[in-house]
Protein backbone atom coordinates (compact mmCIF):
# COMPACT_ATOMS: atom_id res chain seq x y z
CA UNK A 1 0.00 0.00 0.00
CA UNK A 2 1.11 3.37 -0.69
CA UNK A 3 0.94 5.60 2.79
CA UNK A 4 1.29 9.76 3.35
CA UNK A 5 3.07 10.00 6.69
CA UNK A 6 2.34 13.06 8.33
CA UNK A 7 5.38 13.71 10.95
CA UNK A 8 7.34 10.93 9.39
CA UNK A 9 10.46 13.03 10.15
CA UNK A 10 9.41 12.92 13.68
CA UNK A 11 9.78 10.13 16.65
CA UNK A 12 7.28 8.13 16.02
CA UNK A 13 6.64 8.63 12.69
CA UNK A 14 10.30 7.69 11.30
CA UNK A 15 10.60 4.60 13.02
CA UNK A 16 6.59 3.75 12.14
CA UNK A 17 7.96 4.48 8.23
CA UNK A 18 11.00 2.51 8.93
CA UNK A 19 8.71 -0.59 9.62
CA UNK A 20 6.24 0.28 6.80
CA UNK A 21 9.28 0.07 4.44
CA UNK A 22 9.95 -2.98 6.15
CA UNK A 23 6.95 -4.74 5.35
CA UNK A 24 6.76 -3.76 1.44
CA UNK A 25 4.58 -0.26 1.78
CA UNK A 26 5.65 2.80 -0.07
CA UNK A 27 5.85 5.56 2.13
CA UNK A 28 5.66 9.57 1.50
CA UNK A 29 6.31 11.75 3.82
CA UNK A 30 5.08 14.82 4.69
CA UNK A 31 6.68 17.36 7.44
CA UNK A 32 7.45 20.82 7.85
CA UNK A 33 10.81 19.92 10.16
CA UNK A 34 9.65 22.25 13.05
CA UNK A 35 10.12 19.25 15.63
CA UNK A 36 11.38 16.44 13.09
CA UNK A 37 15.17 15.87 11.11
CA UNK A 38 15.46 15.47 7.80
CA UNK A 39 17.69 12.73 8.66
CA UNK A 40 15.78 10.43 10.57
CA UNK A 41 13.40 10.26 7.20
CA UNK A 42 14.40 6.82 5.89
CA UNK A 43 15.56 7.10 2.65
CA UNK A 44 13.35 4.66 0.43
CA UNK A 45 10.85 7.16 1.57
CA UNK A 46 9.69 9.87 -0.47
CA UNK A 47 10.31 13.30 1.42
CA UNK A 48 7.57 16.61 1.02
CA UNK A 49 8.70 18.99 3.19
CA UNK A 50 5.00 20.95 3.22
CA UNK A 51 3.09 22.85 6.53
CA UNK A 52 -0.77 20.97 7.17
CA UNK A 53 -1.42 24.99 8.03
CA UNK A 54 -1.14 25.58 4.69
CA UNK A 55 -3.56 23.20 2.90
CA UNK A 56 -2.80 23.82 -0.68
CA UNK A 57 1.07 22.24 -0.20
CA UNK A 58 -0.60 18.87 1.51
CA UNK A 59 -3.41 18.70 -0.86
CA UNK A 60 -0.69 19.20 -3.79
CA UNK A 61 0.89 16.32 -2.24
CA UNK A 62 -1.97 13.88 -1.60
CA UNK A 63 -3.27 14.38 -5.92
CA UNK A 64 0.80 13.95 -6.78
CA UNK A 65 1.78 11.40 -4.84
CA UNK A 66 -1.99 9.47 -4.60
CA UNK A 67 -1.73 7.33 -1.50
CA UNK A 68 -3.98 4.89 -0.26
CA UNK A 69 -3.91 5.67 3.25
CA UNK A 70 -2.69 8.64 5.69
CA UNK A 71 -1.03 7.85 9.06
CA UNK A 72 -1.21 11.65 10.80
CA UNK A 73 1.45 11.96 13.87
CA UNK A 74 2.43 15.06 12.73
CA UNK A 75 0.49 17.45 15.74
CA UNK A 76 2.08 20.05 18.38
CA UNK A 77 2.30 17.31 21.44
CA UNK A 78 3.17 18.89 24.83
CA UNK A 79 0.70 18.59 27.28
CA UNK A 80 1.94 21.36 29.82
CA UNK A 81 2.69 23.36 26.92
CA UNK A 82 -0.64 23.23 25.86
CA UNK A 83 -2.01 24.80 29.56
CA UNK A 84 0.16 27.78 28.72
CA UNK A 85 -0.91 27.89 24.96
CA UNK A 86 -4.06 26.67 24.45
CA UNK A 87 -5.02 28.49 21.05
CA UNK A 88 -1.89 26.77 19.47
CA UNK A 89 -3.17 23.77 19.80
CA UNK A 90 -7.03 24.02 20.08
CA UNK A 91 -6.41 26.02 16.93
CA UNK A 92 -3.24 25.11 15.13
CA UNK A 93 -3.62 21.03 16.04
CA UNK A 94 -7.34 21.42 14.84
CA UNK A 95 -7.08 23.17 11.25
CA UNK A 96 -3.77 21.54 10.51
CA UNK A 97 -5.40 17.91 10.86
CA UNK A 98 -8.87 19.10 9.29
CA UNK A 99 -6.84 20.40 6.31
CA UNK A 100 -5.17 17.43 5.68
CA UNK A 101 -8.84 15.13 6.17
CA UNK A 102 -10.63 17.77 3.21
CA UNK A 103 -7.68 17.34 1.09
CA UNK A 104 -7.89 13.50 1.85
CA UNK A 105 -11.77 14.04 1.05
CA UNK A 106 -11.26 16.11 -1.99
CA UNK A 107 -8.87 13.32 -3.71
CA UNK A 108 -10.90 10.32 -2.35
CA UNK A 109 -9.02 9.05 0.00
CA UNK A 110 -10.77 6.76 2.48
CA UNK A 111 -8.35 5.60 5.38
CA UNK A 112 -6.40 6.99 7.97
CA UNK A 113 -4.77 5.98 11.17
CA UNK A 114 -4.58 8.98 14.13
CA UNK A 115 -2.07 9.30 16.49
CA UNK A 116 -4.10 9.96 18.89
CA UNK A 117 -3.34 9.94 23.24
CA UNK A 118 -4.01 8.87 26.56
CA UNK A 119 -4.47 12.11 27.30
CA UNK A 120 -8.14 11.91 27.05
CA UNK A 121 -8.34 10.48 30.08
CA UNK A 122 -7.63 12.63 32.73
CA UNK A 123 -9.06 10.85 36.00
CA UNK A 124 -9.93 7.46 34.74
CA UNK A 125 -12.26 5.26 36.97
CA UNK A 126 -10.22 2.34 36.47
CA UNK A 127 -7.20 1.12 35.72
CA UNK A 128 -6.07 0.12 33.04
CA UNK A 129 -7.58 2.42 31.13
CA UNK A 130 -10.14 0.82 28.65
CA UNK A 131 -11.52 1.74 25.52
CA UNK A 132 -14.99 2.65 27.22
CA UNK A 133 -14.13 5.01 30.16
CA UNK A 134 -15.59 8.30 29.90
CA UNK A 135 -13.57 10.62 27.99
CA UNK A 136 -12.88 13.96 29.85
CA UNK A 137 -9.81 15.65 28.66
CA UNK A 138 -6.67 16.36 30.62
CA UNK A 139 -5.36 19.44 29.02
CA UNK A 140 -6.38 21.24 25.23
CA UNK A 141 -3.83 18.86 23.85
CA UNK A 142 -6.06 16.15 24.63
CA UNK A 143 -9.04 18.00 23.55
CA UNK A 144 -7.54 18.74 19.69
CA UNK A 145 -7.19 15.16 19.87
CA UNK A 146 -10.64 14.49 20.68
CA UNK A 147 -11.56 16.85 18.11
CA UNK A 148 -9.51 14.95 15.32
CA UNK A 149 -11.83 11.57 16.75
CA UNK A 150 -14.79 13.10 16.57
CA UNK A 151 -14.15 14.57 13.16
CA UNK A 152 -13.04 11.32 12.09
CA UNK A 153 -16.76 9.80 13.18
CA UNK A 154 -18.56 12.59 10.72
CA UNK A 155 -16.23 11.78 7.93
CA UNK A 156 -17.12 8.35 8.45
CA UNK A 157 -20.86 9.03 7.70
CA UNK A 158 -20.51 11.69 4.94
CA UNK A 159 -17.92 10.60 2.98
CA UNK A 160 -17.35 6.93 4.19
CA UNK A 161 -13.88 7.72 5.54
CA UNK A 162 -12.53 4.42 7.26
CA UNK A 163 -9.99 5.22 10.69
CA UNK A 164 -8.26 3.74 13.63
CA UNK A 165 -7.81 6.06 16.65
CA UNK A 166 -4.98 4.41 18.60
CA UNK A 167 -4.49 6.00 21.96
CA UNK A 168 -1.41 5.43 23.97
CA UNK A 169 0.72 7.89 26.83
CA UNK A 170 4.72 7.13 26.25
CA UNK A 171 6.48 5.92 23.61
CA UNK A 172 9.76 5.03 24.11
CA UNK A 173 13.13 3.18 23.29
CA UNK A 174 14.45 2.91 19.68
CA UNK A 175 15.19 0.77 16.36
CA UNK A 176 18.40 0.41 15.50
CA UNK A 177 18.78 3.47 12.78
CA UNK A 178 16.28 5.80 14.52
CA UNK A 179 15.42 7.05 17.97
CA UNK A 180 14.34 9.75 20.21
CA UNK A 181 15.85 13.32 19.93
CA UNK A 182 13.23 16.51 20.91
CA UNK A 183 14.64 20.01 21.83
CA UNK A 184 13.96 20.57 24.21
CA UNK A 185 13.76 17.08 25.77
CA UNK A 186 10.86 16.13 28.14
CA UNK A 187 10.68 12.69 28.01
CA UNK A 188 11.81 10.48 31.55
CA UNK A 189 13.87 8.17 29.49
CA UNK A 190 15.93 10.04 27.08
CA UNK A 191 16.80 12.32 30.28
CA UNK A 192 18.04 9.82 32.71
CA UNK A 193 20.27 8.40 29.68
CA UNK A 194 21.27 12.14 28.96
CA UNK A 195 22.54 11.90 32.78
CA UNK A 196 24.26 8.94 31.96
CA UNK A 197 25.82 10.19 28.92
CA UNK A 198 27.44 12.92 31.01
CA UNK A 199 24.81 15.65 29.26
CA UNK A 200 23.15 16.73 32.73
CA UNK A 201 24.19 16.54 36.38
CA UNK A 202 20.61 15.03 37.43
CA UNK A 203 17.35 13.47 36.87
CA UNK A 204 14.63 15.55 39.22
CA UNK A 205 12.01 13.61 40.52
CA UNK A 206 8.77 15.57 41.00
CA UNK A 207 7.28 14.06 44.17
CA UNK A 208 8.25 11.20 46.14
CA UNK A 209 5.04 10.79 48.31
CA UNK A 210 2.31 9.36 46.07
CA UNK A 211 -0.21 6.23 47.10
CA UNK A 212 2.40 3.98 44.77
CA UNK A 213 4.76 1.30 45.76
CA UNK A 214 7.98 3.49 46.25
CA UNK A 215 5.98 7.06 46.70
CA UNK A 216 6.70 7.75 42.65
CA UNK A 217 4.50 8.24 40.03
CA UNK A 218 3.33 4.99 38.04
CA UNK A 219 3.58 5.47 33.84
CA UNK A 220 2.95 3.04 31.04
CA UNK A 221 6.01 2.77 28.84
CA UNK A 222 5.98 1.15 25.55
CA UNK A 223 8.29 0.60 22.59
CA UNK A 224 8.00 2.44 19.77
CA UNK A 225 8.69 -0.49 17.43
CA UNK A 226 5.90 -2.24 19.31
CA UNK A 227 3.26 0.98 18.30
CA UNK A 228 4.57 1.40 14.85
CA UNK A 229 3.25 -2.43 14.59
CA UNK A 230 0.20 -1.36 16.47
CA UNK A 231 -0.64 1.17 13.72
CA UNK A 232 0.09 -0.83 10.63
CA UNK A 233 -2.27 -3.53 12.28
CA UNK A 234 -4.52 -1.08 12.44
CA UNK A 235 -3.75 -0.08 8.73
CA UNK A 236 -4.23 -3.58 7.17
CA UNK A 237 -7.94 -4.10 9.62
CA UNK A 238 -9.56 -0.63 7.87
CA UNK A 239 -11.44 -2.81 5.40
CA UNK A 240 -13.44 -4.23 7.99
CA UNK A 241 -14.38 -1.08 9.50
CA UNK A 242 -13.15 2.18 11.78
CA UNK A 243 -11.70 0.98 15.16
CA UNK A 244 -10.72 2.95 18.19
CA UNK A 245 -7.86 1.18 20.42
CA UNK A 246 -6.34 2.16 23.64
CA UNK A 247 -2.55 1.11 23.61
CA UNK A 248 -1.02 -0.37 26.59
CA UNK A 249 1.84 -2.03 27.46
CA UNK A 250 -0.29 -3.87 30.41
CA UNK A 251 1.63 -2.60 33.31
CA UNK A 252 2.99 0.71 34.67
CA UNK A 253 6.79 1.51 35.94
CA UNK A 254 7.50 3.74 38.49
CA UNK A 255 9.81 6.59 38.46
CA UNK A 256 12.19 4.97 40.81
CA UNK A 257 11.98 1.89 38.30
CA UNK A 258 13.24 3.78 35.40
CA UNK A 259 16.26 4.80 37.05
CA UNK A 260 17.26 1.87 38.95
CA UNK A 261 17.26 0.02 35.40
CA UNK A 262 18.94 2.56 33.42
CA UNK A 263 21.55 2.49 36.68
CA UNK A 264 21.15 -1.03 35.70
CA UNK A 265 21.95 -1.00 31.70
CA UNK A 266 24.73 2.38 32.05
CA UNK A 267 26.63 1.37 34.73
CA UNK A 268 25.96 5.19 36.21
CA UNK A 269 24.87 6.72 39.37
CA UNK A 270 22.38 8.62 37.64
CA UNK A 271 22.58 11.11 40.97
CA UNK A 272 18.66 12.43 41.38
CA UNK A 273 17.30 15.39 42.94
CA UNK A 274 13.64 15.24 44.61
CA UNK A 275 11.03 18.21 43.39
CA UNK A 276 8.01 19.07 44.12
CA UNK A 277 5.12 17.26 42.62
CA UNK A 278 4.05 19.04 39.48
CA UNK A 279 0.04 20.31 39.30
CA UNK A 280 -2.06 17.90 37.78
CA UNK A 281 0.15 14.19 37.91
CA UNK A 282 -1.67 11.41 38.75
CA UNK A 283 -0.06 8.79 41.27
CA UNK A 284 -0.73 5.88 37.92
CA UNK A 285 -1.66 6.11 34.37
CA UNK A 286 -1.39 2.75 32.62
CA UNK A 287 -3.71 1.93 29.77
CA UNK A 288 -5.20 -1.55 28.33
CA UNK A 289 -4.93 -3.44 25.49
CA UNK A 290 -6.91 -6.32 25.26
CA UNK A 291 -9.31 -5.07 22.75
CA UNK A 292 -6.21 -4.28 19.98
CA UNK A 293 -4.80 -7.75 21.41
CA UNK A 294 -8.09 -10.06 20.86
CA UNK A 295 -9.15 -8.23 17.58
CA UNK A 296 -5.71 -7.63 16.08
CA UNK A 297 -3.39 -10.18 17.68
CA UNK A 298 -0.88 -7.11 18.43
CA UNK A 299 1.46 -8.04 20.84
CA UNK A 300 4.47 -6.38 22.45
CA UNK A 301 7.65 -7.64 21.39
CA UNK A 302 9.49 -5.21 23.67
CA UNK A 303 7.44 -5.05 26.66
CA UNK A 304 10.14 -5.15 29.97
CA UNK A 305 11.49 -1.96 30.90
CA UNK A 306 15.05 -3.55 30.75
CA UNK A 307 14.55 -3.80 26.89
CA UNK A 308 12.94 -0.56 26.55
CA UNK A 309 16.17 1.45 28.01
CA UNK A 310 18.44 -0.87 26.38
CA UNK A 311 17.34 -0.11 22.73
CA UNK A 312 17.30 3.73 23.30
CA UNK A 313 20.68 3.66 25.77
CA UNK A 314 22.35 1.21 22.19
CA UNK A 315 20.52 4.46 19.93
CA UNK A 316 22.08 7.19 22.55
CA UNK A 317 25.11 6.04 22.71
CA UNK A 318 25.63 5.82 18.86
CA UNK A 319 23.78 9.51 18.51
CA UNK A 320 25.32 11.57 21.45
CA UNK A 321 23.96 14.66 19.81
CA UNK A 322 20.82 13.20 18.16
CA UNK A 323 20.38 14.02 14.53
CA UNK A 324 22.87 16.69 14.71
CA UNK A 325 23.28 19.15 12.46
CA UNK A 326 21.61 17.03 9.90
CA UNK A 327 18.05 18.35 10.78
CA UNK A 328 17.26 20.55 7.87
Amino acid sequence: MKVLVTGGAGYIGSITTENLIAQGHEVVVFDNLYQGHRAAVHPKAVFVRGDLAVKAEISAAIAEYKPEAVMHFAAYSLVGESMQKPFKYLQENTNNGLNLMEAMCDHGVKKFILSSTANLFDQPERMPIAEDERIVPGSPYGESKFIMERALHWLEKTHGMKSACLRYFNAAGASEERGEDHNPELHLIPLVLQVALGQREHISIFGDDYPTPDGTCVRDYIHVCDLAQAHILALAALEQGSRTYNLGNGQGFSVKQVIETAREITGHPIPVKITPRRAGDPAVLVGASEKIRAELGWKPEFPSLKDIILSAWHWHQAHLHGYGDAKH
